[in-house]
């Protein structure tokens, strides 16, 4: 049998590699081996944080309303109980962007959930 080099395929792979590890720093975005190394882990990466992004702003959420909370004279526990029994269904997204944006308003579910506790 003859003998098959496949040297557009190899090339075509090779460049496809060079290719995604555009910009990456010294012999990572030039050296094949390199770089393919460093495009499978950041490939890893790129899939483990997609995930962990929803933690993170979950947790940049419960921050800011446990902050705002406490201004009110609250915890966050205690917030989202007195949210919960009262029976205002309100997400931490928007209660976040409450705390933030428009403080009366918050103050207001606040007190909602202050009398939910009390009583």
């Amino acid at each position: 049998m003859p003998r098959v080099k496949g040297g557009t395929v190899t090339r075509k792979r090779r460049n496809r590699v060079l290719k995604l590890a555009k910009g990456y720093y010294g012999s990572k975005h030039t050296l094949y081996k390199t770089a393919n190394q460093q495009v499978m882990k950041s490939l890893q990466y790129a899939y483990r944080d997609r995930r962990q992004k929803k933690r993170d702003f979950r947790k940049l959420w419960i921050a800011r309303i446990n902050a705002a909370a406490r201004l009110n004279g609250l915890s966050y526990s205690r917030l989202m109980h007195g949210l919960k029994v009262a029976g205002i269904d309100v997400n931490r997204k928007m209660l976040a962007d409450l705390a933030v944006t428009d403080e009366k308003a918050f103050a207001q579910l606040a007190d909602a959930a202050k009398k939910a506790v009390n009583n």
